[in-house]
């Protein structure tokens, strides 16, 4: 057995275990009660309801603040286990790719394969997962990528385990815990801990530091692994963040992991193949949005009665009424995917979308109707797609795209769809067709174009960006779409779409200009051609709105630091949803955590 199968499998806390089921060891974790030392009260706190789930955790709302060093770690044991109980009641949506990296010569680290798994978690007393499927046919079926994952040493469960530190034994029973110094993670000032097992032999437990929020003492980062640190170990380097979406609630949202790495000569000599991944989560407000509907439902009695008709009677012609109908069965398929929290709900970013939009349709004269809309599919996988008159881009294309012009070309190929009237099932229409399970939406749902349609968009698509602003440097989304086609052999993952068609990378986008000076046009030599992923979009994994990351990059030392398509570690700004400032600690307190107290 080569080492990479070997020591890439992962169980229930990110461990090797090459034959180990999916789901029976993680069981036997999980079934463990709650630690002792949180007596009486932990065994009769209940589960909160979607409806107060932004209210503050009945623990930390009736205690003082701890007053010693010891204290502190007590209730930042209780709040852990509390956040791990009220975890119970949701259901995200959990995203993990994986790229493999190699050692290029000119180019520094690139990549060398890559796996990918979408599901949806069921985290009430296991981390159990259930994959979406693929539609069959020009589309794998999850399901094989599933068995994939399996095959080749990784076990998708394991990569959901590391939202926790210890979800059954996060006690002063189990472990250590060494005061280091507070720090602050963006906004929010944390307690920075070294965290370790009591007992030596003790394996699986988790090695590595915890950051806590010193408000209320919830771990909102933790960096480390569930055993001993050493390439061929059976444990996953990972970096786990949390986010706050509201007063006492920080809901688990990403994980990084790493392992080995192309620089180290002991890598090539083990022959281990080096790798990094990311896990995502959101979806967890999903199963509660109807709940909070009914809750705010109003009924408005007025003092006379409503007209319901217009003086004169406006009837649907022929052709408005065929348009309606399309938009019905458009609007049916996009409210059923943002129900399901594939698609983000209309924002920020889908303005920024029809801001270019609506720049190509004025400078060439189009008055289209109903009116283009646009969306954000919230999966990595790089993809765009129209759905009748909306537009679908998803984030982990948006992610990448270097520039506006860029952008431009991938909306002005979906709007040429659009403008010639390539349309979609109006059998969607009927509200009877959005009633099946859904790991079958992939299978259920296509939006993909014959090729005579593809070649027809991207003719349009050029015509409408020579009229457009974006017409001066065609050479940037030329590029991208070069790199995109030269690495595609390398992340087959990230570019293959869900629902739609691929990024057309053999579109020769035309200039404004002759064709000669569109030959001389090139891109500077430290041009970007695409960005890492992640580099433009973030997620809130309770509503899940979408916002645009404000950093800006810094210009790239080398072609090594440009990373396009690359899983990259994340470094988040964290910020609080709601003010708690009068919950603070203690000063007595810090100042002898900061004395170098050192409470075990």
């Amino acid at each position: 057995m080569e080492p990479t199968q070997l020591h890439n499998n992962v169980d229930g806390r990110g461990k090797a275990c090459h034959s180990l089921p999916l789901s029976g060891h993680l069981a036997t974790r999980h079934s463990h009660p709650p630690s002792p030392s949180l007596g009486g009260f932990m065994s009769s706190l209940k589960i909160l309801r979607a409806a107060l789930a932004l209210s503050a955790l009945p623990f930390v709302a009736t205690c003082e603040q701890p007053s010693t060093p010891s204290e502190i770690v007590d209730r930042i044991v209780a709040q852990e286990q509390s956040e791990i109980k009220l975890l119970r009641q949701y259901s995200p949506l959990v995203e993990t790719y994986i790229q493999y990296f190699r050692l290029d010569k000119r180019l520094g680290t690139v990549q060398d394969g890559d796996k990918y798994f979408l599901g949806r978690a069921k985290l009430a007393n296991v981390v159990e997962l259930e994959p979406l499927e693929y539609q069959s046919g020009l589309k794998r079926k999850l399901s094989e990528d599933w068995r994939e994952f399996v095959t080749i040493g990784f076990v998708p469960g394991g990569f959901v385990q590391m939202i926790y530190v210890d979800a059954s034994s996060f006690d002063r029973q189990h472990y250590k815990f060494e005061y280091i110094r507070r720090e602050f993670l963006g906004e929010v000032r944390c307690l920075v801990f070294d965290v370790g097992p009591l007992k030596k032999n003790d394996k699986g437990r988790f090695v590595g530091r915890i950051w806590v929020e010193d408000q209320d003492y919830h771990l909102v980062r933790f960096n480390g692994s569930y055993g001993e640190s050493f390439l061929l170990s059976k444990y996953f380097n990972f970096d786990s963040w949390r986010t706050n979406i509201g007063t006492n609630l920080w809901l688990p949202s990403f994980v990084y992991i790493e392992q080995g790495n192309v620089h180290d000569p002991q890598t090539t000599k083990l022959a281990f193949k080096p790798f990094r991944a990311q896990t995502r989560l959101w979806g967890y407000h999903l199963g509660h949005a109807g709940e909070e509907q009914e809750l705010t439902k109003m009924l408005v009695e007025a003092p006379t009665p409503i007209r319901d008709q217009t003086e004169t009677a406006n009837d649907y012609s022929p052709l408005e009424a065929q348009r309606a109908w399309e938009r019905q069965a458009e609007t049916n398929v996009t409210d059923h995917l943002e129900r399901q929290g594939l698609l983000a709900p209309h924002g920020e970013v889908d303005k920024v979308l029809e801001t270019v939009v609506n720049n190509l349709e004025l400078t060439n004269s189009l008055d289209i109707q109903p009116e283009v809309r646009c969306r954000v599919l919230l999966t990595s996988t790089l993809e765009s797609f129209n759905i009748g008159h909306t537009i679908v881009l998803s984030r982990g294309l948006v992610d990448v795209l270097p520039d506006e012009a860029s952008l431009a070309a991938i909306l002005a190929h979906e709007l040429g769809h659009i403008v010639l009237a390539h349309g979609m099932d109006t059998q969607f229409a009927f509200f009877n067709t959005m009633q099946f399970k859904e790991k079958d939406t992939f299978r259920h749902f296509a939006f993909t174009h014959t090729p005579t349609e593809e070649r027809a968009a991207q003719r349009k698509a050029n015509e409408l960006l020579t009229n457009s602003p974006y017409n001066e440097r065609p050479e940037t989304a030329q590029l991208f779409l070069e790199a995109l086609k030269k690495e595609s052999k390398d992340i087959p993952n990230l570019v293959s779409a869900h629902l739609g068609d691929r990024v057309p990378t053999n579109w020769i986008i035309a200039s404004a200009g002759s064709s000669a000076q569109h030959s001389d046009a090139k891109p500077a030599t430290n041009a970007v051609a695409a960005l890492p992923l992640g580099g433009r979009i973030k997620v809130d994994p309770w509503s899940d709105q979408l916002q645009m990351v404000k950093a800006r990059p810094g210009p790239a030392m080398s072609e090594g630091e440009k990373m396009s398509f690359q899983i990259t570690p994340f470094a988040f700004y964290l910020t609080r949803q709601s003010d708690n400032s009068a919950a603070k600690p203690a000063a007595g307190v810090a100042a002898k955590l900061d004395a170098n107290a050192n409470p075990r």
